[in-house]
Order: structure tokens, then C-alpha cells, then sequence
């Protein structure tokens, strides 16, 4: 079996089966570096995405850059309280960058790697202002879920400020479509004249998206984060919906 597929099915294996101790809070302390892996594999499976799509060189140059910025980005919010808020790191993510979980960076990959792979479809030709800003609205959109499980619920992280939103601050939100924003144009930028391939990964990529998102919002609902669910759940299912419309486009 190739390593890219051993991935990708090892993923989904990793994520049913977390899906079951997260909602039902039955992981032990000493499983806590699951969740690493679960990140890592999510971000591996965004970084073939790339590959596969526009080849080794470009593929893998974007996925490096997506990971190096993000945690260069969170290190500046954990470091300086910039661009995301005043916030600090509870649990053990595994070995660290600048102060930084790698797999911080990971998620971040899976996240710009979906975001783009659904925004590509939605706005058909891909002009840079539509695309930028949808798929910058698809990364804050499934943090509008993560975060509020992963502090108020799991305790990963820790915010210093008060807001209506689960005291999160707005700047989180605004930081991540900032962050999400010169992503994707460092990736509309370095690959308009590259050759596209579609391929299954596409399909993988969304799926990932969207099943990290439903993990999410499943946290929120058993754990009675109304709002977190509404909101986000009444976007994701207007994004699927026109995911789905326009998905014919990527054979044209």
C-alpha cells in the first residue's frame, strides 16, 4: 500500500475512532499525544493534496510555506498578543518551533488546504478577490467551532479577554482570515500559470474538511455550545450546498 493511501486510511481510522473518546471524554491523560497525531495526519494529507494537484515542487514548496508562516503567525499571538489575541498553550502538542506546536502548524495546512480546495470550486474560475476572501471566510468559519470546544470544552489553549462569543476575542477571528488571507494569495499567486491536476485528493481534502468540522460541531452540541452550533452549522451547510452546485465546474 503507498504511503500517501496508508495515510489517508489511517486517518479515518484515527478520527472515528477519537471521535468516540472526545464526545464521551474517555481519553486518558497518556493518550494525550493522539491528538498530535491526529493533526499531523490531517495536515499530511493537505500537503498531498498539494502535491498531487500541482506537482512535487510546487506542492510541497506551498505546504512548507503554509506551515512555517502559521506557526510564525501563532507565535507572534502567543509571544506579543498580535494578531489573534492575548492567549497561551495548556496542552502538551508535541515538540515545539519558536514556541510553537509543529502540529499547530499541521492543522493549519489541513485548513488552508481544504478552505482552498472548496473556495476553487465555488468560484469556478478562481479571480483572485472572490477566491482569496472565500476561502479566508471557510478557515474562520470552521475556527469559529474549533475554538470554543478547544478552550471552553478540551482547555488546549486559554484566552486572556472577555467577549460575547465564548470570550474569545473578535481579533482571533479577524487574525485567522489575515493569516488565511496572504495564504491564499501566496497560493493563487504561485500557481497561475502551474498546471492544475484534479484527482481523488481533492474529494480527501474537502472530506477532511468538513469531517474535522462536524467533529467539531458534534463537541459543541454534546457540550451545549448553542451558539458555536448555529452559527457554524447554518454556514457549513449553505458552503456544502454550493460546494455541491458548482462541483461540475472541475471538470470543465
Amino acid at each position: 500500500m503507498k504511503i500517501d493511501e496508508l495515510t489517508f486510511k489511517l486517518f479515518l481510522i484515527w478520527y472515528f475512532v477519537g471521535i468516540i473518546l472526545l464526545t464521551f471524554d474517555l481519553i486518558p491523560p497518556a493518550l494525550e499525544w493522539a491528538n498530535v497525531v491526529f493533526l499531523i495526519l490531517s495536515g499530511l494529507i493537505g500537503g498531498i493534496y498539494f502535491i498531487k494537484s500541482f506537482g512535487l515542487n510546487l506542492g510541497l514548496s506551498l505546504s512548507l510555506i503554509i506551515v512555517f508562516f502559521s506557526i510564525f503567525a501563532e507565535h507572534i499571538g502567543v509571544e506579543y498578543g498580535l494578531l489573534f489575541g492575548d492567549y497561551y498553550y495548556t496542552s502538551d502538542f508535541g515538540p515545539k518551533l519558536i514556541g510553537v506546536p509543529i502540529a499547530i502548524g499541521f492543522a493549519w495546512l489541513m485548513v488552508i488546504a481544504g478552505s482552498h480546495a472548496i473556495s476553487s470550486v465555488i468560484t469556478k474560475k478562481q479571480q483572485f478577490i472572490p477566491y482569496t476572501i472565500i476561502a479566508s471566510l471557510l478557515a474562520v468559519l470552521i475556527d469559529l467551532v474549533i475554538d470554543p470546544v478547544a478552550y471552553v470544552v478540551k482547555n488546549y489553549w486559554v484566552w486572556n479577554a472577555e467577549s460575547f462569543y465564548y470570550n474569545i476575542p473578535m481579533s482571533n477571528f479577524i487574525g485567522w482570515f489575515i493569516v488565511a488571507f496572504i495564504l491564499h494569495s501566496v497560493i493563487y499567486i504561485l500557481s497561475l500559470k502551474a498546471k492544475r491536476t484534479i484527482t481523488i485528493w481533492h474529494s480527501r481534502i474537502v472530506t477532511v474538511f468538513f469531517l474535522v468540522l462536524a467533529m467539531f460541531l458534534l463537541l459543541s452540541l454534546f457540550n451545549g455550545l448553542w451558539l458555536a452550533v448555529f452559527i457554524t452549522g447554518f454556514f457549513s451547510l449553505i458552503t456544502i450546498f454550493t460546494y455541491l452546485r458548482n462541483r461540475h465546474h472541475l471538470f470543465d
